[in-house]
């Protein structure tokens, strides 16, 4: 197993219910508590675990929600619990149908590491690195990996390798010296970049208020401006500000707030404005779109798989790595149940593994591809056919979600990862488009005057009517 990151960790975890020991190759030294480590270094960022992957990962390793929300993570319900300006306008807080697991990265990482790593069946080896595949073209035999201490290298031999490497991953330059042909690769990039910091919350704001989600409007034809505030463990708010290529990312203290009030609403600057800093300003521009295809290859090798950010790497700001990382060993958990390791089959595992992230690859990329300065270098027809009809028909969506809870409904299942994208697609739900009475648009931020006493705000149209 070459990689011991999230998803490094859930196939570390499918493998030891197979087989008789699992080797996990990692080049950093991860920390035995919940903690920021060097070679994760967008952890610093927002995440979630949405509701679709978060049930794989409860039924892989029963008791993991209970572990993270004792870790002091918030189950967010989609939308009740969630105040969002779309591009189209204020998200109404329909009932929940969805969740997301909303905590900081490390806590994440460790509920899940600490479960998988108490297996004897699984070793540990950190600070080491995987040099090249060993085998050739028709099986991989190993791996080489050596010591960042020093030392010769060595050969690891394996019935099976997984990469888990994540972006930084060797594979297409491995099997190149294996012999075979360069595995297609698409990106599309839309330049995103991501300011974050983080704040001491009001008393009772990481329970009792809902998160913040600001979006940019991609009609307006300017680079996207992005804002949230995320409840985190230990009473604090995780505050993300994000823009697409050109949109001037705030990278010192001085430009934070100010970045924030350029939004296209002032609640997030609003929220901050006030509150206790924790940290500094940390920044990253690591967010373009990538995916390698290795099930177009006319042969793959025996004894190698690629899942999790070496295979499928998506803007962060939409959410999906971490479940599309655990739809990815729930199907490697099935096929190595069926026995799928006999000669001929990796290569149909790997076509089973590749599909689980066509549906967050489109939605990131074909959300992505709506700003102006995104590059597409992407060989997919459904991202360079028709992106004007493309466009018109998320627009469609995302008005159709505002009016009418049914309609979001769907939308939440599809974006949650709990629904297949086809959903969207369907005459059951084109039909709810087209008939579902709207509700009228929203004018301030549905906050309630609970909600706006525990952060000392007042109702908008209150403001007005005081002028």
């Amino acid at each position: 197993m070459l990689g011991a990151s999230w998803a490094g960790m859930l196939a570390a975890h499918v493998l030891a219910r197979h087989m008789k020991s699992v080797t996990v190759i990692e080049r950093d030294v991860l920390p035995d508590r919940p903690a920021q480590r060097k070679g994760l270094p967008q952890a610093r960022h927002v995440h979630v675990l949405w509701s679709g992957g978060a049930r794989i990962v409860e039924g892989l390793l029963p008791g993991t929600i209970d572990r993270m929300l004792a870790a002091g993570a918030r189950k967010i319900g989609f939308h009740e619990d969630v105040v969002t300006l779309t591009s189209h306008g204020w998200q109404p807080r329909f009932a929940p149908r969805q969740y997301v697991m909303m905590c900081g990265r490390p806590v994440l990482d460790w509920v899940v590491r600490e479960q998988v790593l108490a297996n004897d069946r699984i070793h540990l080896r950190e600070r080491t690195e995987a040099v090249t595949l060993t085998g050739d073209g028709t099986r991989v035999s190993g791996v080489q990996v050596r010591s960042l201490d020093g030392g010769a290298p060595e050969v690891l031999e394996a019935d099976l390798v997984i990469d888990a490497t994540g972006r930084g991953s060797g594979l297409r330059r491995w099997l190149s010296a294996l012999g075979l042909p360069p595995v297609d690769v698409d990106v599309v990039d839309a330049g995103i970049a991501y300011s974050t910091r983080e704040f001491v919350a009001p008393p009772g704001a990481t329970a009792g208020f809902p998160a913040v989600n600001v979006a940019a409007d991609h009609r307006e034809r300017k680079p996207g401006r992005f804002g949230v505030v995320f409840p985190q463990e230990g009473g604090r708010w995780m505050v993300t500000l994000s823009c697409t290529r050109g949109g001037e990312l705030p990278t010192t203290e001085e430009d934070f707030l100010p970045y924030a009030r350029s939004l296209r609403d002032p609640l997030v600057a609003q929220l901050i404005g006030s509150a206790e800093p924790l940290t500094s300003v940390f920044v990253s521009h690591i967010g373009a779109n990538r995916r390698l295809y290795p099930e177009r290859l006319d042969r793959w090798p025996d004894g190698l798989l690629i899942l999790g950010d070496s295979l499928a790497a998506f803007n962060p700001i939409h959410g999906h790595g971490m479940s599309a990382a655990a739809r990815a060993a729930s199907v490697l958990d099935e096929r190595l149940g069926e026995g799928d390791l006999t000669p001929g089959r990796a290569h149909d595992v790997q076509r089973q593994i590749s599909e689980t992230v066509d549906d967050p690859w489109i939605m990131a990329a074909s959300k992505d591809l709506e700003f102006v300065n995104c590059r597409n270098h992407a060989t997919d027809p459904r991202l360079n056919q028709n992106s004007a009809g493309m466009h018109q028909f998320i627009d469609l969506i995302a008005r159709g979600s505002m009016g009418s809870q049914a309609v979001s409904d769907i939308v939440t299942d599809v974006v949650s990862m709990s629904a297949p994208q086809s959903e969207l697609g369907g005459s059951h739900f084109l039909s709810l488009i087209q008939r579902s009475e709207r509700l009228p648009d929203l004018t301030e931020p549905p906050l309630s005057p609970e909600e706006l006493a525990i952060v000392n705000l007042e109702p908008r149209s209150a403001v007005r009517a005081g002028r």
